[in-house]
């Protein structure tokens, strides 16, 4: 289903993942007019199941996401298909501009996008993301326990990554692959761990009858592995905001990019607020959809404090200009009449 739409609102939720949708209904839930745009590309979609979310613990990512549509459509929100290509500053707010040429017009942007994995260049990789190679031991840890599982030298916590993953199998493997070599204090954690360190260049993985059944080096060396670890490197999903002067900024931990904001999810840019993987990249599906509900209550927090200052101009307004012996005349006047 897809929301016909008006041509104006008090917030455009860009992203209709976890953190777009919660903020969305967040905002309907206070009568704020509210669409949300979704291209339909959600990061997790390869995933069998979201976990760590309390109460739908396991829920397909393709199920959450419909119920929370439904959701928000129950308070009045919008939801429409569509990828946006632009974003421009109008007089006072913002113009929207999807890449089928529609429009719609915001007075405040919440920007929920999230990013892409970029992976690392080895054959097969990409194919068995979110299946058997995954990056989270909190998001499919669980799913893979105890089996033979291979860390890919992919990012600068792969070392982490490989002491979270021993927690969960005593049959952990650290593939250097082309990442520097490992410090003293590095080799030596590993080792005490008992996480066996594989020299050599990644060349492929070994998929029998879709099943990831090892990784095998340059040299043709085939090591069984059940299961693949990689530190994808983030970007986040918001090119269309360099428009506005908006760009992504790379993160402090140097594992992507992402679109800095305050703790409350404004962005240097007044009007436009960010929340999600496109700002936090380890927000995992709970906190992100959390970041969403707080963000949303940042927005329409700015929007209730515009209205009131329109309003008492408004209110100041008749009495503008006017001497201060009009002015208790006009009230004595009033009490004459009861007024």
């Amino acid at each position: 289903m897809t929301d016909q739409w008006d041509g104006s609102y008090d917030v455009v939720v860009i992203g209709g993942g976890a953190a777009g949708l919660s903020g969305a209904l967040t905002l309907a839930r206070v009568r704020r007019s509210v669409v949300v745009l979704d291209s339909g590309a959600p990061r997790n979609a390869p995933a069998e199941g979201v976990h760590g979310l309390l109460a739908r613990e396991g829920i397909r990512p393709a199920e959450l996401l419909e119920r929370g549509r439904t959701e928000v459509r129950g308070y009045g929100g919008r939801v429409v298909t569509g990828k946006v290509a632009a974003v421009a500053r109008d007089d006072d707010g913002f113009t929207v501009t999807l890449a089928d040429g529609r429009t719609v017009r915001a007075r405040r942007l919440l920007v929920a996008t999230g990013l892409v994995d970029e992976l690392p260049d080895v054959p097969g990789l990409r194919e068995r993301w979110g299946r058997d190679v995954l990056h989270c031991p909190y998001c499919h840890g669980w799913e893979v326990r105890d089996r033979a599982i291979g860390v890919l030298a992919s990012g600068p916590f792969s070392v982490h990554q490989a002491l979270l993953f021993r927690q969960l199998s005593a049959d952990v493997m650290y593939f250097q692959h082309t990442r520097a070599p490992l410090t003293d204090e590095q080799a030596e954690q590993l080792a005490a761990r008992e996480i066996r360190v594989v020299d050599g260049e990644v060349a492929s993985l070994a998929v029998v009858e879709d099943r990831l059944v090892g990784v095998r080096l340059g040299d043709g060396t085939l090591v069984r592995r059940e299961a693949l670890a990689v530190s994808s490197r983030m970007v986040a999903r918001a090119g269309f905001l360099a428009a506005l002067g908006l760009r992504p900024a790379a993160h402090p931990a140097g594992v992507g990019e992402h679109v800095p904001s305050d703790p409350t999810g404004r962005t240097d840019v007044p009007g436009v607020w960010v929340a999600g993987n496109v700002t936090d990249p380890a927000a995992q599906v709970g906190a992100a959809a959390a970041a969403g509900v707080v963000v949303a209550a940042q927005i329409n927090a700015d929007l209730v404090a515009e209205e009131t200052r329109r309003a008492v101009a408004a209110h100041r307004a008749p009495f503008s200009g006017r001497s201060e012996a009009a002015l208790c005349e006009q009230v004595v006047g009033d009490r004459r009449h009861g007024l």
